[in-house]
């Protein structure tokens, strides 16, 4: 397959990307490089000794966007669009809603367009758990109402809601349309070789770089957002899976697209499938602190802070759906996040340097 990956320059696109070519699926990459490296994409090439068509791009730019999707010599006839680009933290979508809603949204629009005019009907999407607002009960299953928004505790999470729903209301108009939605829990961990990792640029937003920081001396201290939760040590759990893993998830998405392929589930729109991709256990943030002391052979040094507003005690999904219907399950522990995730910080200190 000739696989478009947008969004493919970043932390889970390069590791995707690794996979895709593994498996020897042909791999088309655009990203705006706003929060990612062209360093990461040449490691990819090194890692697999293949090639990536790589574009630089915006997506909100419809029109070169479309001229680059299938040129004027059908050089990119692309057969399934993953799309993982947009903006992803947190934090900064409470800070900054309206240009969360305008990037997300029309990236994802924009993309749907350009698939229409050329014909091309089959995209998987890379939506979050954060989706599912505040769980009735762990673990989550993909049918607890995460169509609801106003659930939603964050505009990050409402874009990966909304999109998930003009995903659907596109199926209904389009009956060759597949789309596969996969919800992410906590990404984390690394390649294997050390040359590819998670490089945020600025202050880290998730936990393991930040502590992957300290630990390499680029950062004092990493803090921790509350030790009263209802847990075994008072801080928060998630459910954390290897990018490797969730990279892995990607491609066995892909027999979605099999003229033969039928889910064992009932979906709530036709040719539009929701899988979770976690390992279905819980990690408490001093359970990865341990860990990681383990991975790199000495202490960590952290401090603990005020809770932030809509943090949950404990989140971690049912796994059952994905490896069901996809034959997906998640092979990587706790170590093995922790191990790789410092094997590519000591080798890159600072990042990726162009």
């Amino acid at each position: 397959m000739k696989i478009l990956v947008l969004g493919g320059a970043g932390y889970i696109g390069t590791h995707t990307m690794v996979e895709l070519l593994n498996k020897n699926h042909e791999v088309v990459c655009i990203d705006n490089l706003s929060n990612s490296s062209l360093e990461a994409v040449r490691r990819v090439e090194k890692i697999t000794g293949k090639t990536v068509s790589f574009y630089k791009l915006d997506l909100l730019d419809r029109e070169k966007f479309s001229n680059i999707f299938c040129d004027e010599n059908k050089k990119n006839k692309i057969d399934v669009v993953i799309m993982m680009a947009g903006f992803k933290a947190v934090g900064e979508s409470v800070d900054k809603p309206l240009e969360y809603y305008e990037n997300n949204l029309l990236s994802l629009i924009n993309t749907l367009y350009v698939m229409k005019k050329y014909d091309c009907n089959n995209i998987i999407f890379s939506s979050s758990a954060t989706v599912y607002g505040r769980p009735k009960s762990t673990p989550i299953y993909e049918n607890f109402n995460s169509s609801d928004i106003t659930n939603v505790s964050n505009p990050y999470g409402r874009t990966k809601a909304i999109i998930e729903r003009i995903i659907m209301d596109y199926a209904i108009s389009n009956e060759n349309f597949k789309a596969v939605i996969l919800r992410y829990f906590n990404p984390v961990g690394a390649h294997e070789s050390g040359l590819i990792g998670e490089d945020p640029k600025g202050i880290p937003n998730n936990l393991m770089p930040f502590i992957s920081q300290v630990a390499v001396g680029k950062r004092d201290t990493l803090h921790i957002f509350g030790n009263d939760y209802d847990t075994k040590d008072g801080t928060g759990v998630r459910d954390y899976i290897h990018v490797v893993d969730l990279a892995v998830g990607h491609v066995k998405a892909l027999k979605v697209f099999d003229k033969n392929f039928v889910s064992k589930y009932e979906n709530e729109i036709k040719n539009v499938y929701v899988y979770n991709l976690g390992t279905g256990n819980g990690y408490s943030v001093l359970d990865i602190v341990k860990a990681y002391e383990k991975a790199c052979g000495h202490k960590i040094n952290y401090d603990f802070k005020d809770r932030r507003k809509g943090d949950l005690d404990t989140v971690f999904c049912d796994k059952e759906k994905a490896y069901i219907d996809l034959g997906f399950e998640a092979k990587y522990n706790i170590d093995d996040m922790c191990t790789s995730s410092y094997n590519f910080q000591k080798n890159n200190p600072m990042g990726y340097i162009e």
